[in-house]
């Protein structure tokens, strides 16, 4: 990359105007998912900010309350729940909103309702704040198909009816990576603009990767085919070169690190957690999406992660997820042990 040329670009395609450029070729488009898009992407400028600012502004203390799902709660939570939730009721777009901060749905009074729903993640990974380890929002959007009253089996659709998904990472760069179902597209926020700008146009997950990213801490509570697939990864019996482990532990690093140098993201079921531990709506559904989107597969070790129709808004589901051969061996361990059952 030639970044002396790069300093001098004037031609600068920002978020805002890719959008822009996506929603002309829809003649029909009335610019409203253009609008909430601009909200998002406004709620994600306001935490890059608080991120950098939490060290010095003392925001790092604990809320001193415990969310819903029994993690610590960091101020900085708190503060980006109430940004992204402020940000989408004014944007006059959304009818139900749905938060892992929030035990219950919310939903837009009439007067600010519109057609879409959002699920998210507003700061995910909030507990590695102390040790400056990237952390990032998740988000995905579904949209209401009619004029009904909105109830809860709006959101709680398969993710494949996802309209898009994406997510905002707050590490050495802020970069905010989004999909609206043609392809995945990274942007870095360029602070002297304050504007996000496209860095990595069209992101293709390598077909098979050398890097495995999964908590070994747990591996003595693993079932046969994840414990068969990381022992694999470690010693091919094939001659081929082992795979390297690197897990940060911020879902949002670690597939975002998967999207561009390719591998597997594992977060499987064990003993201790039946059902996985990352969450369906605002975890493994958008990130299962931006995945398939850039070439790659999610699977659940059941199914095919977008598939899957939740029922509850904060249910969980285990997830393996990256490279499209590297999913593959993993369906295969997943199937072998289906039949021997």
């Amino acid at each position: 990359m030639d970044h002396a040329a790069d300093a001098h670009r004037t031609d600068l395609m920002t978020i805002t105007r890719y959008v822009l450029n996506e929603q002309s070729k829809y003649p029909e488009s009335r610019g409203d998912f253009t609008i909430l898009l601009n909200h998002i992407v406004l709620g994600c400028k306001f935490v890059c900010s608080a991120v950098n600012k939490a060290g010095l502004a003392k925001l790092i203390g604990l809320a001193g309350e415990t969310n819903v799902q029994g993690e610590e709660q960091k101020k900085l939570d708190v503060l980006s729940n109430e940004v992204f939730i402020k940000s989408l009721v004014s944007s006059g777009r959304t009818c139900i909103l749905v938060s892992e901060e929030d035990e219950e749905a919310t939903f837009v009074e009439p007067s600010k309702r519109g057609k879409y729903c959002v699920v998210f993640d507003p700061l995910d990974g909030s507990s590695n704040i102390d040790c400056a380890v990237s952390i990032g929002t998740i988000f995905g959007i579904y949209m209401v198909k009619d004029s009904h009253e909105p109830t809860l089996d709006d959101v709680l659709q398969p993710g494949k009816h996802m309209l898009a998904a994406g997510y905002c990472m707050y590490g050495s760069s802020c970069t905010l990576v989004l999909s609206t179902g043609e392809g995945v597209h990274g942007f870095t926020l360029d602070p002297s603009l304050g504007e996000f700008i496209l860095t990595h146009p069209d992101i293709k997950i390598p077909k098979k990767g050398k890097i495995y990213s999964v908590n070994e801490g747990n591996a003595k509570n693993w079932d046969g085919p994840t414990a068969k697939y990381v022992e694999k990864c470690k010693f091919p019996k094939d001659g081929s070169s082992s795979k390297s482990l690197r897990y940060i532990g911020s879902m949002v690093a670690d597939v975002h690190r998967t999207l561009l140098y390719g591998g597997i993201f594992l977060y499987p079921a064990d003993k201790k957690s039946p059902n996985g531990k990352l969450r369906v709506l605002y975890e493994v559904f958008p990130m299962s999406f931006l995945t398939e989107q850039a070439g790659g597969q999610a699977f659940t070790g059941k199914q095919r992660a977008l598939d899957l129709v939740p029922t509850k808004i904060h249910e969980r589901s285990p997830i393996f997820l990256g490279s499209y051969d590297d999913v593959e061996e993993i369906k295969a361990l997943y199937a072998a042990e289906g039949k021997k059952e």
